[in-house]
């Protein structure tokens, strides 16, 4: 449900393996896109020699386009993949939820929604379950498999099959704000946002995350994906000292048009550093009497990394994920952890537990108290012990 990026994207996983797809959207216009995105991919992807023009063909024969959303009555499956907005996904769900045969999995793209919450709208909410795909669904390997609190045993199991049956790497977590993936890049960027403010510019920061081994540093990563997305607009808080809003306001909404944090030359995906937006970092500080101070590359790189490494021992607390290894998983198959280092516990445990926990006390106290070391990560340390030795009681 929804021929959006996501919907089209995640349509292409189960096309590419033969089993049919009926694509639901509200409009026509709508959906017309939707298709012909998917078909505009195989095309490409036939030109370049990774697939025949018959394979076009035949997974263009198992797209089954609709506007009616009766035709979900007899599927075995149903993906929402609409905005992500709780309401709107609330009211997809009550609708299918009157329509669906009882044994059809109703499953949420969300990335960062609560899944009880959204199962709590239905009759079933043993059968409701995230499947959170990452971005390009058609091409990134990770699938966050979340489980609910009412999500039963059968359903976990066949989702975690069919993600597997896909290609994926399917991980089960449970639910939280963000999952596991989200919930530590939110860490990381609550971060990058007051290094930005407080310390660095953009480059700067992106440059030390980058030559730590990720393909790209937090501020190109966000003009990727766009600016505006979650913008507020005139309802944005604050909008002298928000940075974001002044470049959504400017137009500036990342490479689609040409500018964000950086600038881009046509056809370029190189970001290249932007004077005027320099320029309003150092007024946005001004404005909330910030004091822009230097920092070393050493402590940038450490704050954002283990304010990772921390919100990781909170989810491990907390069940989110199952162990350590699980949020390693993760962080490589969809976030561009460097796998030559291992996994972000991992890296932590070659570190040294106790030298994250100084570091994070010393962070703390001069920039975050958001960076107090969390309880579990305290612990380990003070027991000698590592993540990799962390097992979930029962």
């Amino acid at each position: 449900i929804g021929a959006g990026t996501m919907g089209g994207g995640i349509s292409m996983n189960f096309l590419n393996r033969g089993i049919p797809v009926t694509l639901i959207e509200t409009t026509q216009e709508a959906l017309d896109r939707g298709i012909g995105t998917i078909e505009k991919n195989y095309v490409r992807s036939a030109k370049r020699g990774r697939i025949t023009a018959d394979d076009v063909e035949m997974r263009m024969s198992l797209l089954t386009p609709s506007l009616d959303d009766e035709v979900l009555s007899d599927v075995d499956l149903v993906i929402e993949a609409v905005f992500e907005d709780m309401d709107l996904k609330k009211s997809v769900f009550k609708r299918i939820d009157g329509i669906c045969k009882p044994s059809c999995i109703m499953a949420s793209n969300t990335s960062y929604l609560d899944i009880n919450e959204i199962a709590d709208v239905t009759s079933r909410p043993e059968d409701v379950i995230g499947l959170h795909f990452f971005s390009p669904a058609n091409i990134m390997r990770l699938l966050e498999v979340v489980r609910g609190d009412k999500t039963s045993n059968e359903v976990l199991a066949t989702c975690m099959r069919m993600g597997t049956g896909l290609g994926k790497v399917a991980v089960v977590v449970g639910v939280c704000r963000g999952f596991v993936g989200n919930r530590i890049l939110s860490a990381r960027m609550r971060q990058s946002d007051d290094l930005l403010r407080k310390n660095a510019m953009p480059k700067e920061i992106d440059r030390v995350v980058f030559d730590f081994g990720f393909p790209m540093g937090p501020f190109a990563m966000r003009d990727l994906a766009g600016l505006d997305i979650g913008w507020l607009g005139d309802e944005t808080p604050d909008k002298e000292t928000d940075i974001r809003h002044q470049l959504c306001a400017l137009g500036r909404l990342g490479q689609k048009t040409g500018g964000g944090f950086y600038d881009y030359e046509e056809g370029s995906r190189t970001p290249l550093p932007n004077a005027e937006v320099e320029q309003i970092i150092r007024d946005a500080a001004d404005y909330a009497g910030v004091m822009r101070e230097g920092i070393s590359s050493e402590d940038m790189l450490k704050r954002m990394i283990y304010a990772m490494v921390n919100e990781a021992a909170k989810i491990l607390d907390e069940g989110i994920a199952l162990n350590a290894a699980a949020i390693d998983v993760i962080w490589v198959y969809g976030y561009g952890w460097p796998t030559y280092r291992g996994g972000l516990t991992y890296y932590a445990d070659q570190v040294g537990l106790q030298n994250i926990v100084d570091d994070l006390d010393r962070f703390s106290k001069e920039y975050d108290p958001e960076l107090e070391p969390a309880p579990l990560l305290r612990r380990l340390a003070e027991e000698g012990k590592s993540f990799g030795e962390f097992m979930q009681p029962g």
